[in-house]
C-alpha cells in the first residue's frame, strides 16, 4: 500500500496543516524540509505527528519530556508497522480520492454505459500493444453494461502516435474512431486535417501532463476505485486477477 500511493501522494498537495503551535523539537524537523500535516495518537508516552518530505509519509516523535523529537517508523511489539497505517489512512488514501475526482473530471472516450457503478480511467497510446489487449479484453464487462472504460490518450511511444490520437480525438465520433482503430489492429483511422488543432494538442499534452503527475511511466496505466473507495493503480496489462478485481463478476 505505502508503495502504491507513494508516488501518487505527490501530485495533490498536502490535505491539511497544523493549526496549533509545534513543540520547539518538532519545529526543529520541519525546519529540515519535513512538512507537519497534523498530529497523530501515539503510544507508550510519544506525542506523533504525520508529515511529509518530498513524496513520502513521515511520521515524528516527540519523547515524554517534550524536548527530543524523533523521525522514523513506529512498530509495536508484535512487528506491526504502525507509522505505515497512518500514512495510509490520513495521507495516501485521501490524496488518492482527490487524484480520482481529478482523474474523473479530465475529457475522455467514454465507452460503456454511463451510469455503471464501475468506472475505469486508462492511460493509452495509439501504438501500445498491451492498451489494445486491455481494450479487448475489457469488451465483456463494457457491453454488459457494468463498467464504464475513460480512456486518456496520450502520445509516448511512436511518432505517429500524436497524429493518430489527434485523429481519434477530433472524430464526429471519438468514441467509435478509437473502438474502429482497436478491432481494426490500428488500420482504420478517420480522416484528419493536416494537422492538429490547438484544442487538441492541449488536451493530449493535459493527458501527458496528468499521466506523468500519476506516477505512471508506462501504458496502460489502469486507475479505478476499489470497494473501500481507495484508488487502485495497475501500469501494463492486467492479469486474470487483477481484471477481475477492477471489473468484478461478467
Amino acid at each position: 500500500m505505502l508503495k502504491r500511493f507513494a508516488a501518487l501522494a505527490a501530485a495533490l498537495p498536502l490535505l491539511a496543516f497544523a493549526s496549533d503551535p509545534l513543540p520547539p523539537a518538532i519545529q526543529q524537523i520541519e525546519k529540515q524540509g519535513v512538512k507537519i500535516v497534523k498530529e497523530i495518537p501515539a503510544e507508550g508516552g510519544l506525542r506523533g505527528w504525520l508529515g511529509q518530505y518530498q513524496d513520502m509519509g513521515v511520521t515524528v516523535w516527540l519523547t515524554p519530556d517534550g524536548k527530543h523529537a524523533v523521525s522514523g517508523y513506529l512498530y509495536d511489539e508484535k512487528g506491526n508497522n504502525l507509522s505505515e497505517a497512518v500514512f495510509t489512512q490520513e495521507l495516501y488514501i485521501p490524496q488518492g480520492r482527490q487524484l480520482w475526482e481529478k482523474l474523473s473530471a479530465a475529457k475522455s472516450i467514454k465507452e460503456g454505459n454511463p451510469a455503471a457503478k464501475r468506472k475505469i480511467v486508462v492511460f493509452a497510446d495509439p501504438f501500445c500493444p498491451y492498451c489494445k489487449q486491455f481494450w479487448a479484453a475489457a469488451q465483456p464487462w463494457v457491453e454488459s453494461g457494468k463498467v464504464e472504460i475513460n480512456t486518456l490518450l496520450v502520445a509516448v511511444l511512436n511518432p505517429q502516435s500524436g497524429p493518430n490520437a489527434a485523429a481519434i480525438l477530433n472524430a464526429a465520433d471519438p468514441a467509435k474512431a478509437w473502438r474502429d482503430y482497436e478491432l481494426s489492429n490500428g488500420k482504420t483511422l478517420p480522416a484528419s486535417p493536416k494537422g492538429t488543432s490547438k484544442e487538441t494538442f492541449s488536451l493530449l499534452q493535459y493527458n501527458q501532463k496528468l499521466m506523468d503527475e500519476m506516477g505512471a511511466a508506462a501504458t496502460p496505466a489502469i486507475y479505478y476505485m476499489n470497494e473501500k473507495q481507495e484508488l487502485q493503480q495497475v501500469v501494463g496489462m492486467p492479469d486474470a486477477q487483477q481484471l477481475k478485481a477492477m471489473m468484478g463478476p461478467q
